[in-house]
């Protein structure tokens, strides 16, 4: 009869096992006064695949007041229910893992004056419904919560659980809870296997452990995201252009994958895996290059990977990495000709900055690297150039926290102090991101983006030197395409490499002399997840504001070639003054390209290619002071055009261009601004002036589009317009600024005919009879 007691009451135990299912998170909460804690975390044992947060209480609650050991309690509790008024304990599965609840079990107990209500709620459906109404007493009162139903199961995110009360008659009165249990179970995430044709268990999402056992093309296939991914032996999965794969955790390689050069790849968990025994290819393919000896500027998105192995197609002698600590700029010279004042050039003073980097040479993650390619392969092209070069990084990817060192020589304190960089990872990083986690630069991105041929004028250490004002620019205030006119769309790409300068402010670890030692940091947060982030990519040839900024672009070109772009940009944060590089970019020192145009800053000698202003500032009365400087003698057409702005002030504005010179007032918003000048620097010609935009009736013809120059032959040009429009004045300026004509006679300008004799470029300039400004350019052979 004994043994059948026994098993009787073994079988009872061995049931109410498989309906409580065993605890995956609990604390006895044996502790002296553990209320002084928010949360309390002290005891808990928890499962190794999930994460809690201990116990603690809303913001309505104090602690009791009194102390009061093994129980976590808490007063100020309400008569009313109060949505303030709680205890929590939050739940989160690790990576690639999910809970299967069964119930919350915990003893509670309150005082005389305290709660008698309880009710608990979970994030589930945001705390809006009850999932239990358990009773206290003045005693210790046990509570169980069943949590068997559908919306407890496979919880593969954070998931919080409170405790609410209330029916207090006075504040004083306490409630605790004692001790809780969470049972259940915690298991691997769903897995699913792509076939070759098909998921066997349907598409994965990042709670998804993912296997491919046959070839997989996101272009033909989709992106997917998994919270781990196995490529098996055998399988290539191939990551395309303009698309993307997202891996929360791990990823194994024993067959293949291959990453297209606008393809990437993220993933999140810092602490994620790559583990290879097949092989990993990133590809990378250039910008076009025109001549053999255009730079590219690299970084190697894997680990392990050298210059030779990846950099195979360049030119031996001409790859680089830039030695910051030996960068030193206290001298200028003039035209190149090895002459030495104090002063900055941007150049260094004895040309060691660049050191060759060898086949051997390891490509430290985050690290910049520049090489032309090679001149017999580039020359062995069967079609004209602009060409364009794969190359080809092997290895694991490079994953989570990256710190890269950097440098700056403090014996020379107002020279910049320039570092090469690079993206680590195979795929786009956010540039505002970047900016944001790195105080101790100075708060800028350089992209070489060149177009401005090598010239033996250029200040540098080579008998003929690039240009430094071919550098695209992100900062805080927005971006300036470079010599290319190809604007960067604040993202950095895959395989990137860029300068960034160290503060003179920036936070020091090490100092060795005059040397100075800082960091940068990298890291997944800064990556993007999407397919279109990774298209563009450099060359040598997220953040929404509520009080939206009003951005100006104004480009100057010429009929020979020139580039140069500025930015203005009114927005949050800026002064009028110079804030630093995070706002205000300066310009490399570029005295000596053939020509530049860039903003001024009231009692600063600096000129900028990006200035912030404060928001406030942008008014009807507000001037913004444009330099222009040019190198070049020969007789050449400049033009100041708006390339494109940003902002309802801007948009509602007319933007005149005010030539102090010539004593002229453009509408810039209407057309271009054509002008000739001689060699010099002008910091004070030009000026940008705003008035407020005129509402008139739209016209059935556009203005700009109708006007048609026509060539009569013999030196004879004339102009005709739609019959709804006429011409109410005509100038005519040679390309010193003089002008040659001024007819006003509107029934005489329909289709006047001018006589122009010498063969040169002239200008003409017609105001409208719907007010359009039309400027055109006539070419005289």
């Amino acid at each position: 009869m004994k043994r059948l007691q026994i098993y009787i009451s073994t079988l009872f135990i061995f049931f109410f096992s498989i309906l409580k299912g065993q605890s995956i998170y609990t604390n006895p909460i044996t502790d002296t006064d553990p209320s002084n804690n928010n949360p309390y975390t002290t005891g808990e044992t928890i499962d190794t695949n999930i994460t809690g947060s201990g116990i603690g209480r809303g913001s309505g609650l104090n602690p009791p007041g009194v102390t009061t050991n093994d129980r976590y309690n808490a007063r100020s509790w309400e008569l009313l229910y109060n949505a303030n008024d709680y205890f929590y304990i939050t739940i989160s599965p690790n990576a690639c893992y999910e809970i299967d609840f069964t119930s919350f079990v915990f003893n509670s107990q309150t005082s005389l004056l305290g709660p008698l209500s309880i009710e608990v709620r979970s994030s589930i459906d945001g705390y809006t419904s009850s999932i239990g109404s358990p009773t206290t007493g003045l005693t210790e009162t046990l509570s169980t919560i069943d949590l068997t139903g559908s919306e407890f199961q496979n919880i593969n995110a954070t998931i919080t659980f409170r405790i609410y009360a209330w029916g207090a008659t006075n504040g004083n009165g306490t409630y605790s809870i004692n001790d809780f249990t969470f049972n259940g179970s915690v298991s691997p995430s769903t897995t699913t296997t792509w076939g070759g044709s098909s998921w066997d268990n349907g598409a994965p999402d990042i709670s998804t452990t993912t296997i491919m056992d046959g070839d997989y093309n996101t272009s033909v296939n989709g992106n997917f995201s998994a919270c781990n991914l196995t490529v098996n032996s055998g399988s290539t999965l191939t990551v395309n252009n303009s698309t993307y794969i997202e891996v929360e955790n791990d990823i194994t390689v024993d067959g293949n994958i291959i990453v297209k050069s606008q393809g990437a790849v993220i993933q999140n968990n810092s602490d994620g895996n790559v583990t290879v025994t097949g092989s990993v290819k990133v590809e990378k393919e250039t910008a076009p290059i025109n001549a053999w000896y255009e730079y590219t500027y690299w970084s190697a998105p894997v680990s392990g990977e050298t210059i030779g192995a990846a950099l195979g197609g360049s030119q031996p002698d001409r790859r680089f990495y830039f030695n910051a600590q030996n960068y030193l700029d206290a001298t200028k010279e003039t035209n190149n000709d090895n002459s030495a004042t104090s002063g900055q050039d941007d150049i260094d003073d004895n040309g060691d900055d660049w050191q060759l980097a060898t086949d051997s040479t390891n490509m430290t993650p985050g690290v910049g690297y520049i090489s032309t390619h090679s001149k017999t392969l580039f020359d062995s092209e069967m079609s004209s150039p602009p060409h364009q070069f794969e190359y080809e990084f092997s290895g694991p990817f490079n994953n989570g926290n990256i710190t890269v060192p950097i440098y700056r020589n403090d014996s020379e304190l107002s020279d910049t102090n320039w570092n090469l960089v690079g993206n680590p990872y195979p795929s786009a990083i956010d540039a505002d991101s970047f900016l944001a986690a790195n105080s101790s630069i100075d708060g800028a991105v350089y992209l070489w983006s060149q177009n401005t041929a090598p010239s033996s004028t250029n200040n540098g250490n080579q008998a003929f030197n690039f240009s430094n004002s071919d550098y695209a620019i992100i900062n805080g205030s927005g971006e300036t395409a470079g010599g290319d006119g190809v604007a960067p769309n604040r993202t950095i790409p895959s395989c990137q490499g860029f300068f960034v300068s160290y503060s003179n402010s920036g936070t020091v670890i090490n100092t060795n002399g005059n040397i100075k030692e800082g960091e940068i940091n990298f890291n997944n947060t800064m990556r993007i997840a999407n397919g279109s982030s990774n298209g563009q990519f450099f060359k040598t040839s997220n953040k929404k504001n509520k009080d939206r900024p009003n951005k100006l672009w104004i480009d100057l070109t010429s009929d020979s070639g020139i580039f140069s772009q500025v930015l203005v940009s009114y927005l949050n944060g800026a002064s009028d003054y110079d804030d630093g590089s995070y706002y205000d970019a300066p310009k490399f020192s570029s005295k000596r390209a053939p020509a530049t145009l860039y903003t001024t800053i009231k009692n600063c000698n600096k000129r900028f290619t990006i200035q912030g202003k404060a928001l406030k500032s942008l008014n009807r009365n507000e001037i913004i002071a444009l330099g222009f400087s040019t190198n070049i003698n020969t007789t050449t057409l400049y033009k100041l055009s708006i390339t494109k702005l940003k902002g309802a002030f801007l948009q509602n504005h007319n933007i005149y261009l005010k030539d102090k010179l010539l004593n002229k007032l453009h509408n810039l918003s209407e057309s271009n601004y054509l002008f000739t000048s001689e060699k010099g620097v002008f910091n004070k010609r030009f000026e940008i002036v705003f008035k407020s935009r005129p509402k008139r009736n739209s016209s059935p013809h556009n203005g700009k589009a109708a006007i048609k120059v026509l060539s009569s032959g013999n030196g004879r040009f004339s102009f005709n317009t739609p019959e709804s429009i006429t011409i109410r004045s005509m100038q005519i300026f040679d390309l010193h600024g003089r002008q040659l004509y001024h007819l006003k006679d509107p029934m005489a300008l329909r289709s006047r005919n001018v006589q122009l004799n010498k063969k040169t470029i002239y200008v003409v300039k017609l105001e409208l009879s719907n007010g359009d400004i039309v400027t055109k350019k006539i070419v005289k052979n």
